[in-house]
Parts: C-alpha cells; sequence; structure tokens
C-alpha cells in the first residue's frame, strides 16, 4: 500500500471514528433508530476526505476540520436517504435503504433529522461565520434543483449532453465543490482561491458522475454496494443513454422494447460497448479529470500534491 493510500484509510477511519461519536439520542426511536443505522452504513468518504486533504493543505485546526468534514458527510447522507426513495433503489452501501427496511415516512423524516444534525455540526467550529453557513445551504439548494432535473429528465425524451452537465454539476459537483471550497473560506483565503476550488470541485464532480454511470453499467451491485438496476428501469438519463438516442435512437428504442427487464442491463451494456458508446464517455470523464487538475495548477501558496493524488483516486476507481 502506498504512503497516499495509507492516509486516505486513516483518514477514512478517523471520520468513521468521529460519526460514531455524534451524540445521537436514543428515543423517540422512531426518529433516530434509523439515523443510527443510516450513519453506520458505511461509505467510501470520499467527500470529507477531500475536505480533510484540502484543511491539511492550510494546515486547519484538525478539530474545526473533523466538524466541517463530518457535516459534508451528513449532508450527502441526507441527499443519498431522499434519493433512494425517489429512485426506488433497495440497497445502499451493501445494506437496505431506509424506505426498504421501515417506510417511506421514516426515511423522510431520517433525512430531514440527519440534515439537521449536519448543521448543527458545522456550528459548532470555532470561527464559523455567515460566508460558511452560505455555502453550505447554497449546496444544499443546489442538489435539490439538480435531483429535479434528474427526475424532469425521466420525463423527456430530448435531453441533451449540455442539460445532463448542468444537471450533474448541480447534483454532484456542488458538493464535492464545497468539500473542497469551506476549509478555503474557514481560513480566510483569498477570494480567488476559494472559487478554484469551486471550479475544481464542480469539474471533479462532472468526472466522478460521469466515471460512476459508466460503473453501473460495467460493474455489480456487490461491488459497487448499492441497487444497479435502478437507474436503467427508472428511464435515468445518463450520457450514454442521451448519445444513444442522439445517435442511434431507432435501433436504441427497438432494444429497450425487446429487452425482458431481466436482460436489459446486459443488453445496454452490450449496446453501448458495439456503439462505442462507453469508449467515447470514458475519453469524457477522463476530460473533466483533466481540466479539475489545471485548475488545481493555478492554486496560490498552496501545496497540492495531495489532491492531484485524490483525482488520481477518483479517476481509477473501481467501485
Amino acid at each position: 500500500m502506498s504512503q497516499f493510500s495509507e492516509l486516505i484509510s486513516f483518514i477514512r477511519k478517523e471520520i468513521n471514528n468521529s460519526l460514531k461519536k455524534i451524540p445521537i439520542p436514543d428515543t423517540p426511536t422512531y426518529l433516530y433508530e434509523p439515523i443510527k443505522y443510516a450513519l453506520k452504513g458505511g461509505g467510501k468518504r470520499l467527500r470529507p476526505i477531500l475536505t480533510h486533504l484540502v484543511g491539511r493543505a492550510y494546515n486547519t485546526d484538525p478539530n474545526s476540520l473533523m466538524s466541517i468534514s463530518l457535516a459534508i458527510e451528513l449532508l450527502h447522507n441526507f441527499t443519498l436517504i431522499h434519493d433512494d426513495i425517489m429512485d426506488k433503489d433497495t440497497i445502499r452501501h451493501s445494506q437496505k435503504t431506509i424506505h426498504h427496511k421501515w417506510d417511506t415516512s421514516t426515511a423522510i423524516l431520517a433525512g430531514d433529522g440527519i440534515y439537521t444534525i449536519a448543521q448543527l455540526v458545522l456550528n459548532s467550529i470555532d470561527r464559523y461565520d455567515k460566508k460558511i453557513n452560505k455555502c453550505f445551504n447554497e449546496v444544499t439548494l443546489d442538489i435539490c434543483e439538480g435531483q429535479a432535473l434528474d427526475k424532469e429528465f425521466e420525463n423527456l425524451d430530448n435531453v441533451t449532453e449540455d442539460l445532463y452537465l448542468e444537471m450533474i454539476k448541480k447534483k454532484t459537483g456542488s458538493l464535492i465543490a464545497a468539500a473542497a471550497m469551506i476549509p478555503s473560506i474557514y481560513e480566510e483565503d483569498e477570494i480567488d482561491n476559494t472559487e478554484l476550488f469551486r471550479t475544481f470541485g464542480e469539474c471533479l464532480g462532472k468526472g466522478f458522475q460521469i466515471h460512476d454511470d459508466l460503473l453501473e453499467i460495467t460493474s455489480d451491485s456487490k461491488i459497487m454496494g448499492k441497487s444497479l438496476d435502478s437507474d436503467i428501469f427508472e428511464g435515468k438519463q445518463t450520457i450514454m443513454v442521451i448519445k444513444a438516442k442522439q445517435y442511434f435512437k431507432e435501433s436504441w428504442d427497438s432494444m429497450v422494447l425487446n429487452s425482458k427487464k431481466s436482460d436489459l442491463k446486459k443488453n445496454i451494456y452490450v449496446f453501448f460497448k458495439e456503439k462505442k458508446i462507453i469508449e467515447e464517455t470514458k475519453h469524457i470523464a477522463e476530460s473533466y479529470f483533466k481540466k479539475s487538475r489545471k485548475v488545481l495548477k493555478k492554486l496560490n501558496h498552496i501545496n497540492s500534491d495531495e489532491l492531484f493524488m485524490f483525482v488520481d483516486l477518483l479517476e481509477n476507481r473501481s467501485f
């Protein structure tokens, strides 16, 4: 294991330990049992790890940095719980989703509770100010807008690549951007660096999401630790689906219409591979990872070596 891999494992372990230490009451069990269940489910913790790496570049106070990273991870979990309800997913982090284990009402309340806990954790940092609060709340609204666009696209047949990229910038890129921006805001760094971190996160988020879309076609649920078929059956407009409809609409529609449900994922994979859509999509993901690296080179007075390695980690992941 490389030194950087050891660092990532250490940070992830510290985040997990700190999540367990968040004081969550036992009652009412209707609210807090599902919250505890969600937070013990694990996850890659990539967003709070990014927060730590940016903080390390600034030598940020470790306690404040952990609080910021926990707030980012809690916000992420809040969005996942609601996303799972809307997408009817049954598996998340290798365990049943909350709405599947309990019910929809329980899951909605648990998500709301986790979001509130995220706000309380963020408010606990020293030097907490309006700029941090503004960034956190703006990204929450961005995620909601991205989710709304994602749902709207399910009923549209003319979604363009530009619309898709705007959607994933909001739904995925905004939180990754906030994970990088908030340590910069906390350290009261020059506005140029903070905005560069925003652009870095948005580019990284686009590359991450497009790469994730690829993995949902080429990987399996056990490796990914989440439901994969739901996006297909719910009519999600990934960049690959958009390309299939744009360039091969007749054959695409015929394949989807004539495929058995049990064969649909396999048939879609074969279709994307034969039409070279997988290869083209890989190039698009690579272009956004490349853009994120270019942004890092523009940062002033910051050692970004670990951030470059983090980009490599996301680009080369297989889960």
